[in-house]
Parts: C-alpha cells; structure tokens; sequence
C-alpha cells in the first residue's frame, strides 16, 4: 500500500503538464500537523498541491478537496507563507525515482531582494516530512519542516533550522526508465535463493512491493516464486512485463486501485493488477494524482476527524473530571450530616438541664434520656444557657437541610455523569474513524446549548444542517436507523419513529438510540437481532461480548421532564444478549 517512487514520478509528470510551472503562489493552509496545501494560480486557473507527511498516508499530489483549516494558522503555515506567498513556482524535479518530490520558487525577499526557496517532499512512511529550505551561498540550508530531526531521533541526518540539506542516504539500484537491462538477470541473480518479489526492489529504484509481486506474477502465475526456479521463458517474460511496465508508466494510461469485498481500498499501482485474482475489485483512474486524492483522501478525513475528536474528547473528560470530583466532595458532607441527630438530642438534653446551667461553664454533665447513662456535653462560654442550646438546634437544622439538598445535588451530578458518558461515547466513535466534521460540530454545539462549553463568534455564525440518522437494512428488508449523537436521538426517538416502531438501546451502557422502522409490519426476530447487534457495536461496549440490549416500542419510551439530551426512560421491555459486529455493521450499511 504504500506509494513508491515510481507512482511519484508519474504524480509528478502530470503536474507538469498541467502547467504549474511559472505559476505563483497563491495560497497556503495548514489544515493538520502533518499537511500543507499550497494553491498555484495558474492562466488556467488554480491548482492546490496537497504536502502529506502524515506516516499513514503520505503523499504528494494535486487535489479538489477543500478540509476545515484551524481558525488561527499555525505558526509553521505562517512561515511558510512568509516565505513562499507570491513566489513563482520555477521548477518540479524528482532524482531518478527516489521518493524526493522538488518544488523551485522564485521569491522576493521582505527587502525586495530575489531569493530562491525549495519546497521539498519526502514520501518515506513514518520518516516522511514535508522541508522549507532556502538557497545560500554555501548551498540549501533549512528554514523549518513539519518534522525535526534531531540528534536523539536519528544519528545519519538531522532536519533543524539553519543547518545545511543533506539527501538521505542512496542505495545503487536499477532506474528502470532509462534502464538497457542489459546486465539485468546477472544482478537479479545475486538474490537466487530470494523470491523474486522481495529481490526486485533491492535491484531496482522507486518499485512497491505490490508492483514487485506483479512482475512475479507475469511470468510464473505465482507471486512467491523464487529467482533461481525461472526457466528461460520466464526471464524473457520478466524483462518484457517490467519494460512494458515502463512504458505504462510513461504513458500513465494503467493506474489502478483494488477493493475488497467491502469496497475499501486496499492497494494501488501504476499498471493493471492481476495477482489477487477475484478476491478483489479493480478500478482505473486516468489520472495518478486523482487516484492518490481518491486512495488517501478517506484516511486523511478519518485522520484529521480523529485529531479534532481527540481535543473535542480532552474537553468532556476534563468536564467529566470535573463533576465527579464535585460529586465526590458532595459526598463527602453528606457522609458528614449522618451525625445531624446526635446534635438534635445535645439540645434536647440542655433544654431539660437549663436551669442547671450558668453562663461561663465550658462543659455540663447531664442524664442521657435517649441513650442512657451520662453525657458531657460541650459548653461555649460566650453563650447564655439558652443560646448554647439554640446553637445545637441550630447546627441540627443546617445538616438537616444540607442533607436534602445533597441528596438532590448528588442525584442530579451521577445523571450529569451519565449524559457526559454518552456525549463521549459518541465523540469517541466518531474518533475511531466513523464520522465527520460535521458530526463533531453537532456534538460541540450540543456541549454549548447545554452550557458545557462557552460558544465562540465563529461557531454563532455557522448554520450548519443537521445530519440525518446513520441507516441500515436487515436482510429481511426493514429499515434501521441509528442515532449519531445524543440530540438526533432524541429526534430519532420522540419525532420520527413510529408508536409501533421498535426502540433498542444497550442496558445501563452510553450508546446510540436505535430504531427498527416496522412500517405497519410484524417485526421478524432476527431483524430484531441484527438491531440490537447495531445498537451494541454503536455503544460504549463495542469491544465487548454478550452485551445486553433493551428493546420495547417506540410508544413505551418517554422522555422526563428536564432530562438532558439522549435521556428517556421506558417500559415493557425485553432484554437480548449480542456480540458487536463490525462486518455486520459495514455489510447492512446503506451507502
């Protein structure tokens, strides 16, 4: 899966000739740590250049997307701007098929002066980065990158500011663009005991394993055959694929991606693949920087969704810490008040003992009536007989009071915990991969309407339309839709079901509310089953087994008077235990 140096160059070759050289900069945005999209406008208009350094999904190519960028930009992104906005883009190179993207510009300088800066890419998985150099008089020296390297990262080469750019270290390998293959099987044939799959990419330069398996697979219909079993036919057949290869590449006329039975991407290449047979799902693209934005742009979202989520997921654990060492505290004096009788019964005693008492005693010995035997009872000097009294009576009716209203406050606080566990719950699947930007706004904007967090100007100007249930179909043809958060619950539940609907929710569990749509029809059990198992995997128990689910009629759940968002309470229901299902989830999912 991962992008070779091959793929790059015919990226790159594209770029070219869509005419981005002499074009300028634009614009320049940072929409996550580890991305850059530089805007070139062109005579035919602009074109963005997205910078990937992100080790899942590193890339370089052109790309239509347009990601939320972060209110305030980063102070990397304006550097960059510093140095590039305006710059006119002078020239795109690659060094042989290396995974080294080059991007020249031509700027001015805050004197007016003519500088050139270089925007570099590195496609390397988890050493990927994205490097702003500029040129001196002793060569190209770096000004800032996505990643620094230092001493303790990496003892070869270090990536800081105002040191000289050196290129990683090269092996000696094949570019097979140029290449005459004239000593070819001798250099192959160094690796004889090796697969041919594992012994192509030590002999040629910029190749994915996934293009090494293919050669294999060209000449032996076997993708783990071994260098030294090749007859002479199949040598010939080798160096034939892997020239026909080049020209493929050239022409970029096979860019391919393959798909499992789900319809995820699984692989790509720069030719048609036939190695995986009818396990998988080929598709063509024309172009290699729209198969790259098509392959990667998914996991980039579900990527940037899940560094968003996180910071949205750090706000509700810190309120969620925050309620519970509230309710702890009101614990704490409640367990206080349980002494409230014993100060009631100090008074009683005074009152019957106060023509005993004289002011300026510290302490009275009295009869215990309740108890029985005797008592010392605590005196304060500044007080008459009867305002020591009064005083015991007094501090009885503040616990008993405090009592009662910690007893609400304390309920009130363990039904807050529970409706932050929920608004987490459904941030974290949005987290896992799930959801959208979208999804995240709804659950911000739910923590604001419920005065959880403060909103901003910025969140008071959009007017986003609210985003409907996630929908399913059991395989007996009935409709199942799934809350995505804890106000389209509440929707789903009170507004849009039907009374003769069915209504599932995991047991004392943060989850979805789900809804089997009956549609005037009896409800067979296994659609039933396959709800609850949706309700399960859509729940804070996703990675748990035999899970109980609730489930009633949609006209059994009511919705008290004040409850937060999410909360009902219900009736008639039944209990049924599920395993979550993943495959289960992605197969009734209805695109």
């Amino acid at each position: 899966m991962s992008l070779d140096g091959a793929f790059l160059h015919g990226a790159m070759t594209e770029m070219l000739d869509r005419k981005l050289i002499g074009g300028r900069v634009d614009k320049i945005h940072q929409p996550s740590r580890e991305e850059i999209i530089v805007t070139i406008r062109t005579f035919g208009g602009a074109e963005k250049i997205l910078f990937s350094a992100n080790s899942a999904c590193a890339r370089v190519n052109l790309t239509d997307t347009t990601p939320e960028n972060p209110k305030q930009p980063p102070v990397l992104c304006m550097l960059f701007r510093k140095f590039l906005s305006g710059g006119r883009l002078t020239a795109i190179h690659q060094d042989g098929l290396e995974r080294i993207i080059n991007f020249d510009f031509e700027c001015t300088n805050e004197i007016g002066d003519t500088v050139h800066n270089r925007l570099v890419a590195e496609i390397m998985g988890k050493h990927s980065n994205i490097i702003l150099l500029t040129e001196k008089s002793d060569g190209w020296r770096v000004v800032d990158s996505v990643k620094r390297i230092t001493d303790d990262i990496s003892s070869v080469r270090r990536i800081l500011p105002n040191i000289l750019y050196e290129l990683p270290p090269r092996e000696e390998k094949i570019n097979f663009l140029d290449y005459d293959f004239g000593d070819f099987r001798v250099r192959l044939s160094e690796y004889s005991e090796q697969r041919i799959a594992k012994a192509l990419p030590m002999i040629i330069e910029g190749i994915s394993p996934i293009f090494a398996r293919e050669c294999a697979y060209s000449c032996t219909k076997n993708v783990d055959a071994v260098v030294n079993t090749l007859t002479e036919d199949q040598w010939d057949k080798l160096v034939f694929f892997i020239k026909k290869s080049r020209d493929i590449l050239k022409e970029r006329s096979g860019c391919t991606v393959v798909t499992d039975k789900y319809g995820k991407p699984k692989d790509f290449c720069f030719i048609p693949v036939a190695q995986y047979g009818a396990e998988m799902t080929e598709s063509h693209f024309d172009s290699p920087n729209a198969l790259l934005d098509k392959f990667y742009g998914s996991r980039a979202d579900a990527d940037r969704i899940k560094q968003r989520s996180g910071d949205l997921m750090k706000t509700i654990l810190n309120i969620y810490e925050r309620i519970s060492r509230k309710l702890e505290a009101q614990k704490q004096e409640l367990a206080e008040c349980a002494d409230r009788e014993d100060y009631r019964v100090c008074g009683d005693l005074l009152s019957t003992n106060i023509y005993r008492m004289e002011r300026g005693m510290n302490e009275i010995e009295v009869d215990d009536f309740v108890n029985g035997g005797k008592r010392v009872i605590k005196l304060d000097i500044r007080l008459t007989p009867s305002q020591n009294a009064q005083k015991y009576y007094a501090e009885y009716r503040k616990l008993d009071t405090a009592e009662k209203m910690l007893t609400k406050l304390i309920e009130q606080g363990e039904k807050e915990l529970v409706y932050i566990d929920s608004v987490f719950d459904a941030a974290s699947r949005i987290g896992s991969g799930t959801g959208s930007d979208a999804e995240l706004s709804e659950i911000k904007r739910e923590l604001q309407e419920t005065g959880y967090m403060r909103q901003s100007k910025d969140d008071k100007r959009k007017n986003e339309k609210p985003l409907p249930p996630l929908k399913f179909r059991s395989t007996d043809g009935f409709d199942i839709l799934v809350g995505r958060n804890n106000y389209q619950n509440d929707k789903l539940t009170l507004k849009t079901a039907n009374g003769n609907d069915m209504w599932l929710h995991t047991q004392n569990i943060a989850g979805s509310h789900t809804i089997i749509v009956a549609d005037g029809k009896e409800i067979p059990d296994n659609t039933i089953v396959e709800a609850a198992t949706l309700a399960a995997y859509c729940s804070k128990a996703r990675n748990g087994t035999k899970i109980p689910v609730d489930y009633t009629k949609v006209r059994f759940v009511k919705k008290p008077n004040g409850a937060k968002p999410g909360m009902v309470i219900f009736t008639n229901n039944k209990t049924i235990l599920v395993n979550p299902d993943e495959e289960l989830y992605e197969r009734l999912k209805v695109k």
